[in-house]
């Protein structure tokens, strides 16, 4: 089964999205031919479609990606070598894009892994919300569709043959959600059948059962059981788990769980809402809770930035490097990427954008009521990514930032699509972000300042927003040292927690959420 940080996320999560340049938005027609090189003795005309995009996947690659130095020559690689493996046409390309990755030998490329870290490829005609793939569990998308029954599983286990089936979120709005479902929930059966032996062997048969029409679950909730059916739907969600204030003494902390960096019209409006009441109820500290959240739209991280900086906070937020290739505009295959404006005349190519360092520096805008945070502390783990690290590493040179958790995943490099066939987006590796000191180059992950725990005192996992939650008690305790929060008792983090101790996601398997940072060029 394929990487599900990359193949769940291209089935069930950037969908439908408009990636616009200079006030562009991408064509919805046929790009011309791929550019045929003289020079590649083994690029011989062809008029085999599957050929053509193999030759062009790698043919991008050698002027977009960014590791594209690294690259062979097209003779030395021959992608249309993939155009013979078995598998649908989707298949082969992903082939060849992984055996790209391959051989820059970077950060995108993992040993242990058949799928890139970072680039993938998309057909278009799966986005949600009409997609219906089988053995696959889609995930609410980058503008809030949700295709499922709205459950994110996490597996923990000592080994492959030991494991235990956790909720470890609820998509708001969904069937899980309205049927009661909370983070922590226990499953002890799914459609009678109970799992928990054979990691390896049943992870396939789980998530095809969750991805079904209808599910039966059993479990518990503390020590009640229940069992529960729910019916797959289309809905609309927020990304916002939860948000709350906390009182420690004379300190206000205001908390925030959200899911993932959504589109202006999804995340905007409900990010300022949550902090214009942060601010209505004198919040002087901050915990952003970021688990699971592997990115998004950098916009939206951009304004969930300056929702967060405190006031007088200006200058350089962040910046984006791309290769030689594309600052020195010898990119020239980009102009078979046509570029149409909101009334759907062409209006250029790809190739007529600025993509030097200076053309792509993002400064400060404070907005929000929020006005005088100076330290925030971020929730991480495994699966925190991309614009959820952005949105850290560019605040770092500006206010204190502390992080509670396990190490983050590890992506400082984002992306905008290629169209080939009018059927796929290519998402390549194109440019590695920077913060106003220089900092980025996080490739192995940001470690966090304290070591946090899916599991409480007594091998508990709370939900979001519970004081109790081992993450969120050591988040406080940065905060408000020593300061119970009122109506609780200081929590005590260092108690026994064994299943935290465990392998946590066994086989790497997240649930379907988005891993990518997408630029959005206006």
């Amino acid at each position: 089964m394929k990487n599900s940080l990359v193949k769940n996320y291209v089935i069930g999560s950037v969908l439908g999205i408009c990636i616009v340049f200079s006030a562009c938005k991408k064509n919805k027609t046929t790009p011309d031919p791929e550019p045929q090189v003289s020079q590649n003795t083994k690029q011989t005309p062809t008029t085999n479609r599957v050929d053509l995009t193999n030759d062009s996947l790698f043919l991008y690659a050698k002027e977009v990606y960014f590791w594209n130095e690294s690259l062979p020559t097209y003779d030395a690689f021959e992608p249309r070598q993939y155009s013979a493996t078995g598998g649908t046409n989707l298949e082969k390309y992903e082939a060849n894009l992984f055996n790209i990755v391959k051989a820059s030998k970077s950060p995108d490329y993992l040993t242990n892994s058949t799928d890139p870290k970072y680039s993938y490829i998309f057909d278009k005609a799966d986005k949600n919300p009409t997609a219906s793939i089988p053995g696959i569990m889609l995930s609410v998308d980058l503008e809030g569709n949700g295709n499922d029954v709205g459950l994110r599983f996490g597996y923990f286990g000592p080994s492959n043959s030991d494991y235990d089936i956790f909720v470890t979120a609820v998509y708001p709005n969904s069937p899980a959600a309205k049927a009661g479902f909370k983070r922590g929930d226990e499953i002890t059966s799914v459609n009678g059948v109970t799992y928990g032996t054979n990691f390896n062997g049943e992870i396939d048969k789980i998530q095809s059962a969750i991805e079904g029409a209808t599910v039966t679950l059993a479990g518990k909730k503390g020590n009640v059981s229940f069992t529960k059916t729910l019916n797959k739907s289309v809905y609309k969600s927020s990304p916002i788990y939860k948000d709350t204030v906390f009182t420690a003494s004379s300190k206000k902390i205001g908390y925030l769980a959200y899911a993932r960096f959504s589109n202006k019209e999804n995340s905007e409006s409900a990010l300022t809402t949550v902090f214009n009441n942060f601010a209505a109820k004198g919040v002087t500290d901050l915990i952003v809770d970021l688990r699971y959240n592997g990115g998004g739209y950098i916009s939206t991280a951009q304004h969930l930035i300056n929702l967060i900086a405190p006031t007088g906070t200006s200058g350089v937020m962040f910046t984006e490097h791309f290769n030689a290739t594309m600052q020195n505009k010898k990119a020239t295959i980009l102009k078979n990427q046509p570029a149409v404006n909101d009334d759907g005349q062409a209006v250029g190519t790809y190739f007529d954008d600025d993509y030097t360092v200076s053309g792509n520096t993002t400064t400060f805008q404070k907005t929000g009521n929020l006005t005088g945070v100076k330290n925030v502390v971020f929730i991480v783990e495994q699966y925190t990514a991309s614009a959820s690290e952005l949105v850290i590493n560019s605040l770092k040179p500006h206010m204190t930032v502390k992080l509670v958790g396990e190490t983050s995943y590890g992506k400082p490099v984002g992306f905008f699509p290629i169209t080939l066939e009018n059927k796929y987006d290519v998402y390549f590796s194109m440019f590695e972000t920077k913060n106003s000191a220089g900092g980025g180059g996080y490739y192995t992950g940001m470690v966090p300042d304290v070591k946090g725990y899916e599991f409480a005192s007594g091998d508990v996992m709370y939900d979001f927003g519970n004081p109790k939650d081992d993450c969120t008690a050591e988040a406080i305790n940065i905060l408000a040292p020593g300061i119970a929060v009122t109506s609780q008792a200081k929590v005590a983090t260092t108690a026994d927690r064994t299943k935290s101790t465990r392998l946590q996601a066994l086989g790497g398997k997240s649930s379907g959420e988005f891993v990518g940072m997408i630029e959005n060029r206006k």
